[in-house]
């Protein structure tokens, strides 16, 4: 007769074997996560002699429409030092973010399936290219054209001393929201491609998504018409590329699905 009290072995090797897997697990996001740091930390390191000249590059497009006199001034004590070390430290991450997403990639791509691999690997590197895309549109494009507009619209008697932390926060804000928003082709087609919408109701509501290009253009800029239309209407651009993307995807899915139903003649 058996103790009552006594733990069944069976229950108890099932309860390991579940938490092995779950450990082990752990145990890579842990490794993964590490490595992904000491890239951002071994760039940043790499960077960190040449921080000054990073900011003046960042500062650039402003300081060359600034009138004669004026100059960029720092309001705190240690503003020299901290506005360019913590824009360094931004663009080690931003140079990091293919190996960081690597990290990410190796992590999740055992328990996905190889049509699914197929599809997110080209998603993966179509979204770091597009990023990149949208920061080097807000420096090379936006930039310029709305520091002009800000440089030439205020009082004759104003002069223009910008603070260094105030423009550094002010641009990456920028580079933030065009990075974001030049993700909308991907966001677009995996909603498409995930069954969650489609491209005929995404077409439908074109009107409103027009609206809310222009919304969310005035929440994540600066509060002018200019600096909204620049990054509303590269979002509705952006999304019409994501709606031809899936439709054209759509067709290519659609065509092998087809010849297997067509019976042999």
């Amino acid at each position: 007769m058996s103790d009552p009290h006594a733990p069944e072995s069976g229950s108890s090797s099932t309860g390991e074997t579940v938490h092995a897997p779950l450990i082990e697990h752990l145990i890579e996001l842990r490794s993964r996560l590490l490595r992904a740091t000491v890239v951002v930390l071994v760039v940043f390191a790499a960077l960190y002699g040449f921080s000054n000249q990073i900011y003046l590059y960042v500062a650039e497009p402003l300081m060359a429409l600034l009138p004669p006199g004026s100059q960029m001034i720092a309001t705190e004590v240690a503003s020299p030092f901290l506005a360019p070390f913590k824009l360094t430290l931004v663009v080690a991450l931003f140079l990091a973010i293919p190996m960081v997403l690597y990290q990410a990639w190796a992590f999740i791509a055992p328990g996905l399936y190889e049509n699914e691999k197929a599809l997110a690997l080209p998603l993966l590197a179509s979204s770091i290219v597009l990023f990149y895309a949208g920061a080097a549109f807000a420096y090379y494009v936006v930039f310029p054209l709305l520091f002009k507009f800000f440089t030439t619209t205020g009082p004759e008697n104003v002069a223009i001393m910008t603070d260094i932390n105030q423009y550094l926060n002010f641009v990456l804000k920028l580079f933030f929201a065009f990075g974001v928003a030049f993700e909308i082709p991907i966001a677009t087609f995996l909603l498409i491609w995930t069954g969650a919408t489609s491209v005929e109701a995404l077409s439908k509501k074109r009107p409103y998504i027009v609206i809310g290009c222009f919304v969310v253009g005035m929440m994540l800029t600066p509060p002018d018409v200019i600096s909204q239309s620049l990054l509303a209407i590269p979002m509705w651009l952006l999304f019409e590329v994501g709606i031809l993307s899936a439709r054209f995807f759509k067709r290519r899915r659609a065509l092998p699905a087809k010849d297997a139903t067509q019976e042999p003649s």
